[in-house]
């Protein structure tokens, strides 16, 4: 399960690289909430942020940890080192997405983003 979510999440962040908002919205439930520094949000507001374009002109995921919940849900958690568009500033993130199997597609329903400090 671990490998198969973690191509998964990948994805997830190919679609921000590449600024491809349908990719992206493709993986999340419709219900999908997020859980962020500013707030909470929603499936659209997680594709909003690709609406003008890419927002990550780079990324690394590492320390990659899999808490299997059933065999239909799995909780990811892992560190998210990232460069915005326009930047040249890394930044880190330790992320933990809840992925489900739902009607026969693994699709993220819940994320959390809790930003590190230097």
């Amino acid at each position: 399960m671990k490998s198969r979510l973690v191509a998964l999440e990948t994805q997830v962040w190919e679609a921000l690289v590449r600024g491809d908002s349908a990719a992206d919205g493709a993986l999340l439930t419709d219900d999908f909430l997020g859980v962020y520094p500013d707030g909470f949000a929603g499936k659209e507001a997680h594709t909003g942020q690709v609406s003008d374009g890419p927002s990550f002109a780079a990324y690394d995921l590492s320390d990659l940890h899999l808490r299997q919940i059933s065999e239909r849900a799995g909780l990811l958690s892992y560190r998210a080192a990232y460069q915005r568009v326009d930047s040249e500033v890394w930044e880190v993130m330790l992320i933990t997405s809840l992925w489900e199997l739902r009607e026969g597609q693994w699709r993220n329903s819940f994320s959390q983003d809790t930003p590190l400090r230097k």
